[in-house]
């Protein structure tokens, strides 16, 4: 019988065999011969020795093999037994180390998510520990608000305790854990306790106003408030707010609101009415709420502003907000002051109330919408204790234009010791001589004390890096999940799922801000653009009302499987918005209420301002002023100058160039701590050495 060698499909390699060979398998150095083994089958069908055997071995094997026919059969089935065990073993090991890989592998994810749990919870335990602090230190500064006004301690001493609290924040925290549970005695016990050691480090800014996101927004100065005092206490300074206590003011997010109990009295038309006063914390920032008594009907009503007395209304408060501080005790370095609504602080401070302990404080007044403008009659100045006589001057509150008529707009910009008009896109020059209003003449007359800054928004909750709502985090450097984030858009819109789609996106708070020419434009760029397979989204941001009909005509004019609309604000839905956007349409570049354009920057989506063009495209004309903001000199260089035509041939034609730009906007800081916080700073520091 002759065994013919083995040629078939090889079984893992050569391998020695771990368990019992018979002597006759052994070498004649006693060790187990290594073996290689193939067969196509069950039956053995050869077996060649190919660690050891010589040539003249090979030879007399298989002459052996020729001679003792009657044992092979033996031997080879006891050879064919042990290599079936070891491949037995084989396999088994192979499965168990599969198993073992997978596990650890699984090990590993596990390790890795519970590593990222970790991090978010100590990451969210230090936002809580912050907000913990600011919130427990403002309490405490408004309990000593509470003492100062009912006779407990003097304007001296609260001075001192307030810059305490200021100065030894960590110890402060740890002390008084628990201030709400103690009485305004025991409040006052321990802090006299404490020594008044450090020197003043940051700014004390007051900022009064008529609005604050998120307890009552109306327009740009709600978020600018909450923004910009955030981004200023994080870098060291006391910021606190006073508003008018509005009867539909969201009071949900105030933590610690409480009454003081006692009564202060504020003049307004020759005498002097009652007022109760709240405080509590809104996002880390102390509030301090007026509420009139004699004038109750001014603030409880269904609307924060539009009826015909608003004029009468926010004098009251501001004359009430200044004497408040006063009475109080608070000395701020800065009053900082908001639109027409309370530009009257400026003269009331310099006519009135300098002189009542606030000899170390400035003015700063903020002008958010220069357009929107209050002219009253002179003699109502007088209500609050001016005198009109004194005020209705060319130099002073004197309308330009309409000359019997009173503007307190213009007084806010003569009486304050700076003035920052904000403004995402245009420079000093262009404000004064195109974009005044008719105030022309006394921006340029107080050009020197005149600064322009940028609105920022909250890179915490607009983040691509760490949105927990996209379906997949993304940043410059990696670009990966934008593209998942797209196709979870159309998917979710019911529109083709490609990442290769041109995708847009567009927020849309009142149709009626658009022109019909604008929404002709519109329609038409639409149409066009969808028959190149672009795809767009629009999402209404504002309550749909009677005001919208054209978002339904809009809709009825330009359906399209290509396109889709939500008549709705959605929160979640327009993080995906923007996540899954290559462009962002947006009726404006400047936009302080809702920060599209600079959302739109940090996810990668191009922002396209929506004006009148004659190639029936969206365009914004740059501004070439010297004296203009970071962020208008950046978007004016990369978007501002592109219609939504241009923007579509250069993603297409020019990918590079494009990507470079998206990459680039996508690494600036254009949030509230950035050049908008540095900005007031500057202005802060300014006034403060005058």
């Amino acid at each position: 019988m002759v065994v013919s060698t083995l040629t078939t499909t090889t079984f893992s390699s050569c391998f020695p065999f771990p368990k019992c060979i018979p002597a006759h398998l052994k070498s004649s150095g006693g060790h187990p011969r290594t073996l290689c083994c193939s067969s196509g089958d069950e039956d053995l069908n050869g077996l060649i020795n190919v660690s050891s055997m010589s040539e003249s071995e090979r030879r007399g094997g298989a002459q052996m093999v020729k001679s003792s026919d009657g044992e092979l059969p033996a031997k080879n089935s006891e050879i064919w037994q042990l290599f079936k065990e070891a491949r037995q073993n084989i396999l088994y090991l192979d499965k168990q180390r599969a198993l073992a890989i997978e596990e650890l592998n699984k090990a590993i994810s596990e390790k890795n998510s519970l590593l990222e749990k970790i991090e978010e919870l100590e990451l969210e335990k230090q936002a809580m520990d912050r907000k913990d602090q600011a919130s427990i230190c403002w309490q405490l500064l408004l309990r000593i608000d509470s003492m100062v006004l009912t006779g407990m301690i003097n304007s001296e001493e609260v001075s001192k305790m307030r810059r305490l609290v200021m100065d030894h924040k960590v110890s402060i925290v740890d002390a008084f854990t628990d201030i709400l549970q103690k009485k305004d005695a025991e409040v006052l016990a321990e802090l006299r306790q404490f020594s008044y050691r450090s020197k003043k480090n940051g700014f004390h800014i007051v900022h009064i106003c008529t609005e604050m996101a998120p307890i009552a927004s109306f327009g740009a100065v709600a978020s600018f408030v909450t923004g910009l005092s955030q981004a200023l206490q994080r870098k060291g300074h006391l910021v606190e707010v006073i508003l008018p206590k509005y009867g539909s003011m969201n009071l949900n997010e105030v933590q610690g609101l409480r009454e003081i109990e006692v009564e202060y009295y504020s003049y307004f038309n020759g005498q002097l009415h009652g007022n109760k006063i709240w405080t509590g914390v809104v996002r880390g920032i102390g509030v301090t709420f007026i509420q009139p008594l004699y004038y109750s009907s001014f603030f409880n009503r269904e609307k924060a502003h539009g009826y015909s007395d608003d004029f009468e209304r926010f004098m009251y408060f501001s004359r009430a907000s200044l004497d408040y501080i006063v009475k109080s005790g608070k000395k701020p370095d800065v009053l900082h002051i908001h639109n027409w609504q309370t530009a009257l602080i400026g003269p009331l401070f310099w006519d009135i109330f300098v002189q009542q302990g606030l000899e170390g404080s400035r003015i700063l007044f903020s002008c958010h919408d220069i357009h929107a403008q209050s002219l009253v009659q002179p003699e109502k100045l007088a209500l609050c204790g001016l005198d009109p006589a004194r005020l209705h001057r060319p130099d002073r509150l004197q309308d330009s234009s309409n000359t019997h008529l009173a503007n307190p707009m213009k007084g806010g910009i003569v009486y304050s010791n700076k003035v920052v008009i904000m403004s995402s896109t245009h420079s000093k020059g262009r404000i004064i001589h195109s974009s005044s209003h008719g105030l022309e003449t006394t921006l340029n007359m107080h050009k020197e004390k005149l600064l322009v800054a940028p609105c920022g928004f909250d890179s915490s909750a607009w983040d691509p890096e760490k949105d927990k709502i996209l379906p997949e985090n993304y940043s410059a450097d990696d670009m990966k999940g934008k593209a998942v984030c797209k196709i979870a858009l159309q998917k979710k819109m019911g529109l083709a799922e490609n990442s290769s789609f041109i995708t847009v996106g567009c927020f849309l708070s009142d149709l009626s801000d658009l022109s019909d020419v604008d929404t002709e434009n519109l329609r038409a760029i639409v149409q066009n653009a969808t028959k190149m397979g672009v795809q767009f989204i629009f999402m209404m941001t504002g309550e749909v009302t009677s005001r919208h009909k054209g978002l339904e005509s809009l809709q009825v004019k330009i359906e399209d499987a290509n396109v889709r609309f939500i008549n709705r604000h959605d929160e979640t839905l327009s993080h995906l918005i923007f996540g899954g956007s290559d462009i962002i349409l947006c009726h404006s570049l400047h936009d302080p209420i809702l920060q599209v354009p600079l959302k739109a920057l940090r996810y990668g989506s191009a922002p396209i301002a929506i004006t009148t063009n004659n190639d029936n495209g969206f365009r914004h004309f740059p501004d070439h002023d010297n004296e203009t903001t970071k962020l208008a000199m950046f978007i004016n260089s990369t978007f501002g100058y592109l219609s939504f035509r241009q923007a579509l041939d250069e993603i297409n034609n020019n990918p590079s160039e494009w990507n470079h730009k998206v990459f680039d906007a996508m690494t600036k800081d254009f949030s509230w701590d950035a050049e908008c916080c540095d900005i007031h700073i500057s202005a802060y520091t300014a006034i403060k050495s005058l």
